[in-house]
């Protein structure tokens, strides 16, 4: 089992939440269909809740202020060392703020960003809260990625805020790198989007392992969800792409190629 209790190193993609409409609806959904184990944290936290799989956080589902006029969606948080230091670097580099760095208790200091290609991510310092504690395996996070219409743009901001290095997987019109984070670790990829696919915007977007990738997108589903597209085949596993019943964007990847991969 792949956990991890210590701080993430620095760009990785350490933690990871949902903000939805209907927290409720949304508990039951993501624990039928992973098998979650939903901790609701308090008023102090604004009703914040933690969700374990295994007995180990995996994600978190936010409830959506009614102000908020952005759709439902799932969020990746990068860890970093030092958040003011790192938040120079964003606004040096083009990205902007949504929400400035600020505390959150003393389970870390987190600000919510835009990068010049427009799509949106966290910074986590950590505190108390290190982030996922369990990964790889069916149930939790297994691959992140950021895609955009602008690749070259967005290797080169993460690898000036964060220090990215890449290994190119560029064919012909496919455009990927994976990426590594300064300890050498292989931690995620950029991509471009499909050649001409202007309607998605750029988006970090975030796979979940499975067992069985069919069964899985069957039973999003039987759950309320939607599966966009039947489940394909690739080198890495076999992949979903799938919404939660609010209209929330993931992926579902079969994990057994993970298992070569680093654990922490």
């Amino acid at each position: 089992m792949p956990t991890h209790d210590d701080t993430w190193p620095e760009g990785t993609p350490c933690w990871i939440d949902v903000m939805v409409t209907d927290v409720a609806a949304a508990k039951d959904f993501y624990s039928g269909l992973f098998g979650w184990e939903c901790q609701e944290s308090g008023p102090d936290y604004g009703g914040y809740v933690t969700c374990l799989l295994n007995g180990r956080q995996v994600a978190a589902i936010s409830p959506k202020p009614d102000d908020n006029p952005f759709p439902n969606v799932w969020s990746t948080y990068l860890a970093v060392d030092d958040l003011e230091a790192t938040a120079a670097k964003v606004r040096d580099e083009g990205g902007s703020f949504m929400m400035e760095p600020m505390d959150v208790g003393q389970m870390g200091r987190m600000a919510y960003c835009a990068d010049p290609t427009g799509a949106t991510f966290g910074l986590w310092q950590a505190g108390e809260h290190k982030g996922i504690g369990l990964h790889s395996e069916p149930g939790a996070l297994v691959w992140e990625e950021q895609m955009s219409n602008d690749y070259e743009a967005a290797k080169t901001f993460y690898a000036r805020v964060l220090g990215y290095s890449y290994d190119s997987m560029d064919s012909g019109d496919f455009l990927y790198s994976t990426f590594s984070t300064t300890d050498g670790q292989l931690r995620g990829g950029i991509g471009r989007l499909p050649a001409g696919d202007v309607q998605v915007p750029a988006h970090w977007a975030i796979y979940f392992g499975v067992s069985d990738t069919d069964a899985a997108a069957a039973r999003v589903s039987e759950l309320g969800g939607s599966v966009q597209g039947e489940p394909q085949d690739s080198p890495y596993g076999r992949v979903a792409r799938v919404t939660g019943p609010q209209g929330e964007a993931f992926c579902l990847i079969s994990v057994a190629w993970q298992q070569d991969q680093p654990t922490s």
